[in-house]
């Protein structure tokens, strides 16, 4: 009988938090861009998860689709959680937009080919898609433009958007409206698809952003937060469980917001329009 396959795109503090919590008794396909950081299926081994491992480029198709195809040839792919991305602190605008943006659409493409009825897929977007960025129109856009023609949006120049941040905000916006338009040819596979929106989590990446120009800004937004403190990789992975199992079935084509609060404390907040 073909093993249940779950595929683990990102292997930082949160795509590390979600293999422990949904890998038992399933083989874990673990994929990310840095050979090293692989080095952790070592550590899952270690503690008895079944684990193979395949680098990946997000931002090529080919590269992507050979992992879909890899996943497929292990097994049935019935979990797959897409957690790979860079922040303002870490790249440019165009490394971004290449990661954040079409490395999504390209995973959300390419393992609809493969997922296995009753199978489900998370996508990591971010509280940042949250506070604006795309105007409704820009929205209806994003939804239906071909995936291979995403960069080449007006409104995703590099020059018009002016900075990482704004790119990392306009990017984790289209990752909410590309997993809703994906929930419906992932269902004709009998699939779902979803998408979490963490808050400030307390990732290495989470940290390299609080030490950075934006540091204090993310602080001051705890603060005011419902819970008023950092999240944790087992927040989201808790989150992923969720979605990724049957307890979810009739979920597919939304985004949960696992942040503490701090949309709902900010929002108020912010200029109209």
């Amino acid at each position: 009988m073909d093993k249940d396959i779950v595929v683990v795109i990102g292997v930082g503090g949160m795509g590390r938090a979600i293999a422990r919590r949904i890998g038992n008794g399933r083989k874990i396909l673990l994929a990310d861009v840095s050979e090293g950081a692989l080095s952790v299926a070592d550590v899952l081994l270690g503690e008895g998860q079944d684990v193979v491992t395949q680098v990946v480029d997000v931002s090529s198709r080919d590269s992507v689709a050979a992992l879909a195809d890899t996943a497929a040839g292990l097994g049935r792919v019935t979990q797959i959680a897409h957690t790979a991305g860079l922040s303002p602190t870490q790249a440019s605008t165009e490394a971004i937009l290449r990661v954040d943006l079409l490395g999504v659409a390209l995973v959300l493409d390419e393992f609809a080919r493969v997922v296995a009825p009753g199978g489900a897929g998370v996508v990591i977007a971010s509280m940042a898609g949250h506070m604006g960025g795309l105007t409704p129109e820009e929205e209806r856009i994003v939804a239906v433009t071909p995936t291979d023609e995403l960069l080449a949006l007006p409104f995703f120049e590099p020059d018009v958007l002016g900075s990482p941040g704004a790119a990392y905000s306009r990017s984790k916006r289209a990752n909410i409206v590309r997993v809703q338009a994906a929930a419906g040819p992932w269902g004709d596979r009998g699939a779902r698809v979803n998408s979490i929106s963490p808050g400030v989590i307390s990732t290495p990446m989470g940290q390299e952003e609080l030490a950075g120009e934006s540091g204090e800004q993310m602080r001051m937004m705890v603060s005011m937060s419902a819970a008023k403190r950092l999240g944790t990789p087992d927040d989201i992975a808790a989150a992923a469980a969720f979605l990724l199992g049957q307890d979810a079935s009739f979920v597919s084509g939304t985004d949960l917001l696992v942040d503490g609060g701090t949309v709902a404390a900010i929002r108020p907040l912010l200029p109209v329009g």
